[in-house]
């Protein structure tokens, strides 16, 4: 490999990994697990580093080969919201997320127990059956949106079964609202794909429901989260208001029509940027929760 191709190759593994996302599937895992344990052991340091990034190598750049097609019709591919690999560069990044990902895998296996294991493994089917052909949940509609949430919740699941958290109704009620929270944004994240996906033969919810009716479904989920999180203990009632900023950002393509669903793309950009904002007060009412539970 030639000095030049060198840093080709690690820019295109860091934009298939989509470094503005790290964040939502290393959180939910170190969170669920130090507010579980209070402690700041290996298995926590090793667990969030996992998530934070060979996770994401393996769950976009996985997809990234495996959508290449559609990907080279879509406008906002290419940047941060995914890269448009290199055709020379497939077979490199399944080598990478492979390679990437064992060391960790084999850690985690070591320090759980038989329950930890399920959870991870099948936090781990969900990420490959997503993409690869054969299973391809993502172009099978409803099941695509619900097994990209189980990206992001299989992590705090995870780490509440390895740090043996007991599940009461009001942690189901949190997990619940963040299975809904996940399942309205990759509807509505899929609104901006209709015409490439459609162009590239690819289904997902937003196909098969049109534009207009999904983005209804995703406004839909997050108040549904919204409602799941007052059935939790104070404050985290509070964390219902967060549906709010997610249901203004889409409320503007209440009745985009499919010709025009790109134009959605504003508001995922937006959502983009919301999540990082929500994500600082969870961490504050996070602490406040930690503050005021014996």
């Amino acid at each position: 490999m030639t000095d030049t191709a060198t840093p080709h190759v690690a820019r295109q593994l860091l934009l298939a990994s989509r470094p503005l996302s790290w964040i939502n599937t290393a959180f939910p895992f170190a969170a669920a697990y130090l507010l579980t344990t209070g402690n700041v052991d290996a298995t926590f340091v090793v667990g969030t580093i996992y998530f934070l990034v060979p996770y994401n190598l393996a769950l976009y750049g996985i997809n990234d080969v495996f959508d290449f097609e559609s990907d080279q019709r879509n406008p906002r591919k290419g940047g941060v919201e995914g890269a448009v690999l290199d055709r020379r560069l497939h077979r490199r990044v399944l080598v990478a997320a492979a390679v990437v990902n064992a060391p960790f895998i084999v850690w985690l296996i070591v320090a759980g127990s038989p329950a930890s294991w399920l959870v991870l493994g099948f936090s781990l089917f969900a990420l490959l059956a997503y993409s690869v052909p054969g299973l391809r949940f993502k172009e099978v509609p409803f099941l695509d949106s619900v097994t990209s949430s189980i990206h992001f919740v299989g992590p705090a699941v995870y780490g509440l079964v390895l740090a043996d958290a007991v599940f009461t109704m009001q942690l189901w009620a949190v997990l619940a609202a963040f299975l809904l929270w996940g399942i309205g944004s990759h509807a509505f994240g899929a609104v901006q794909d209709v015409v490439p996906d459609r162009a590239g033969g690819l289904r997902s919810i937003a196909t098969a429901l049109g534009a207009r009716r999904t983005v209804r479904f995703a406004i839909a989920a997050w108040a549904l989260a919204g409602l799941a999180m007052l059935a939790t203990a104070w404050p985290g009632p509070l964390a219902s208001l967060l549906a709010v900023p997610y249901i203004l950002a889409a409320a503007p393509y209440w009745s985009v029509s499919d010709a025009d669903s790109e134009r959605a793309n504003g508001g995922w950009r937006r959502f983009l940027w919301i999540n990082y904002a929500c994500g600082f007060v969870v961490t504050l009412l996070l602490i406040w929760f930690a503050a005021v539970t014996p």
